[in-house]
This record gives C-alpha cells, sequence and structure tokens, in this order.
C-alpha cells in the first residue's frame, strides 16, 4: 500500500491512494462509483495467486485518497491514472475497469494512448455515454442522475444502503445477496468526500466517451450484465463492442451491475482467460 503524488491544490500535495499485490505482469484496476479500490479484492487476490502483480487505486475524492475541491472530472481521473502508472514504472499493463472505472480507462487511452497498455477490460462500464441527449436517444434521462444527486445531498449514508439493492440486485425474486456484501458497499461509499462523490456523478454519467472508443487500438474484453439496473446493457456495452475494433463480447444472463462481487468465480475465471489469450 501507498500513496502517489498527482498533483497540488492551495500549495499542498493531492495523493493518490494504492493498493499493490503480487509480481509479474501488472493489471490496473480503477472502480466504479462511490467505491473503493477495495471492491476488486477479489478478482486482486485471485489474479495475484496466479502469477500477476495486481494494482487498484482510490480515485481522488474516494476512500483513502485525498479529497480536493477541485479536479473531480473525468480528464483528471485519466490523467492521475497516467501518473500512478508512470510513477510505478508500469508497462505492457492490463487495465480493468469497472462502472465509472471503465469510463476512467477509456479516457486514460484518449488522452495517453496505448503506449504501456497491453490489454483492457471493461465490466459494467459506462461508455459510450450514458446521459440521454440529442445525438444519445438511448441513454437515460436527466432526472435520473439529479435523483442520484439529491440522495447523496438530502442523506447520502441512507442513500447508499438503499443504493445496494438494484446495484447488486437484492431487489430481484429469489436474490442471494448476503448484508455483508451491502454493507460493504455503504462503508466504501462513506470513506468518500462529498464534493468528489457529488461531482463524480455529472462525471461518469455526461461524459461522452465516442471518441476515446475510437482510439482503442489494444485486445478488449467487454462484460456486461444483462440484469443490469444502473448502467443498462443495450445503451452502453452493446453500444461499445460495436465501436472498439475487434473487442469481445461476453453477456452475463441475470446478472447485476455489481457483477464482480455476487459473479465472482465467473468473471474470475473471464479474466484470467482473456489475459491467457
Amino acid at each position: 500500500m501507498g500513496y502517489v503524488t498527482v498533483g497540488k491544490e492551495n500549495k499542498r500535495d493531492i495523493r493518490i491512494y494504492y493498493k499493490d499485490w503480487g509480481q509479474g505482469q501488472p493489471i490496473v484496476f480503477s472502480h466504479g462509483w462511490p467505491l473503493t479500490a477495495d471492491a476488486w479484492d477479489d478478482q486482486m487476490y485471485f489474479l495475484a495467486s496466479k502469477g500477476y502483480r495486481c494494482i487498484a487505486h482510490d480515485r481522488r475524492g474516494h476512500g483513502r485518497s485525498d479529497q480536493p475541491w477541485d479536479g473531480n472530472e473525468m480528464d483528471t481521473y485519466a490523467d492521475d491514472l497516467a501518473k500512478l502508472v508512470k510513477e510505478l514504472g508500469l508497462k505492457d499493463a492490463i487495465h480493468v475497469g469497472h462502472s465509472t472505472g471503465g469510463g476512467e480507462v477509456v479516457r486514460y487511452i484518449g488522452r495517453h494512448g496505448t503506449k504501456r497498455v497491453a490489454k483492457i477490460v471493461l465490466i459494467g462500464a459506462v461508455p459510450p455515454l450514458m446521459l440521454k441527449t440529442p445525438k444519445n436517444h438511448g441513454g437515460l434521462p436527466l432526472d435520473v442522475f439529479d435523483n442520484i444527486r439529491h440522495g447523496v445531498h438530502t442523506d447520502r449514508s441512507q442513500f447508499f444502503k438503499e443504493l445496494t439493492a438494484p446495484f447488486y440486485g437484492a431487489n430481484r425474486p429469489g436474490h442471494q445477496v448476503p448484508q455483508g456484501l451491502r454493507d460493504f458497499f455503504w462503508l466504501q461509499g462513506m470513506l468518500g468526500g462529498y464534493r468528489g462523490l457529488y461531482e463524480c456523478i455529472e462525471a461518469f454519467s455526461e461524459t461522452d466517451f465516442n471518441e476515446d472508443l475510437k482510439k482503442i487500438d489494444v485486445p478488449t474484453l467487454i462484460l456486461h450484465g444483462d440484469d443490469d439496473q444502473i448502467v443498462p446493457i443495450a445503451d452502453s456495452a452493446l453500444l461499445t463492442a460495436k465501436i472498439v475494433k475487434g473487442a469481445q463480447l461476453k453477456i452475463y444472463k441475470g446478472a447485476p451491475h455489481g457483477m464482480c462481487s455476487t459473479h465472482k468465480d465467473q468473471v474470475n475465471a473471464d479474466l484470467l482467460k482473456f489475459i491467457h489469450q
């Protein structure tokens, strides 16, 4: 575990927390909102045990990273990731991004290229664009995200507890989502800073990744649940798979947004298979 300095604000360093497990080819994980690097523990432990170096960071404003007032948008998230990669001297890295983290990975490539990147994996990822616009007819209306902002502003603790139901599919008949997993989500969310988490809502919902996706020139795997209630598959993975040349798309039947936890064994196996290709 450690910290990387990615900039300054009010003459103070802005530090990004990261965890670094194992040795071998690096696999870099970017988490979803409002979570932390800990959301990747199942994947990191599995892959580090298979001979890979697994690195995950807390996005600025999230978890144990610093909470600067500014920079809570996708360009800066991508630049923070680039500084982490450079500081750790990572090359031939496999980048894995879930949800907002998928957007972070795609924007990182859009801004910094694939010189240090071997492959990418997008899981329940937000690209190409979540928000419904005159040019993006299939997106979600703005009031969906305004309601998220309202929930965070009104009582984010209660909102995060309620969000775990659609996130993990705990509102579906016959679900087997343990309370401990839902509590873990709440704990991660409550570690973040108010402004960082609030502004990240706009970042993940209104950032247009179409041009970034066109710049991806490395092998790409897209994993998505067809019962994702947070990032609907029709307006995300199905479109991304058409834009990224040669992308592999695997749809998990009945899987929710939080599939890295609810379907962790299947996700782990698919990650390892793709890495070995």
